[in-house]
């Protein structure tokens, strides 16, 4: 496996990254729905990834059309659990609050952007670590 290309999928949004192997950041996007065929054609020929998709509400409709577009059985689901969280702390850690921001405890600060892009990196970092099956007795949801 060359790298992995993960995707948070939403109704009107999807989060999109590649990592690779390593789990170096290659790419990190927020795509619109509409354009995420064209954007994962063009992902893959350029990192030849293993595609991942996390697994909430809209992801059986944007799985369905990525392997319209990708082939057959080219979509692995993966536990999405509490990713929007880890997203949102993972924004924090790349961009710091600055200013009066910084006097604000972290938990209370709301990133300014939709974190989607962030959910894909953590299921990409989750399935790079093995973390990413989904559990016996039900899916959670996020």
């Amino acid at each position: 496996m060359n790298a992995v290309l993960a995707i948070d999928p939403g109704r009107d949004k999807c989060g999109v990254a590649v990592l690779s192997a390593a789990g170096e950041i290659l790419f990190q996007e927020i795509v619109a729905t509409k354009d995420l065929e064209a954007c994962v054609l063009t992902l893959m020929r350029a990192h030849r990834p293993r595609i991942i998709m996390g697994n909430g509400t809209t992801s059986a409709a944007a799985k369905a059309r990525i392997e319209a577009a990708a082939g057959p059985d080219a979509v692995a689901l993966v536990d999405e659990y509490r990713t929007t969280e880890e997203a949102k702390e993972l924004y924090r850690q790349t961009h710091p609050p600055r200013g009066w921001r910084r006097l604000v405890p972290r938990g209370m600060l709301t990133p300014p952007v939709p974190v989607d892009d962030f959910v894909a990196v953590i299921l990409a970092r989750r399935f790079l670590k093995g973390r990413h099956r989904i559990p016996r007795g039900g899916i959670p949801r996020d």
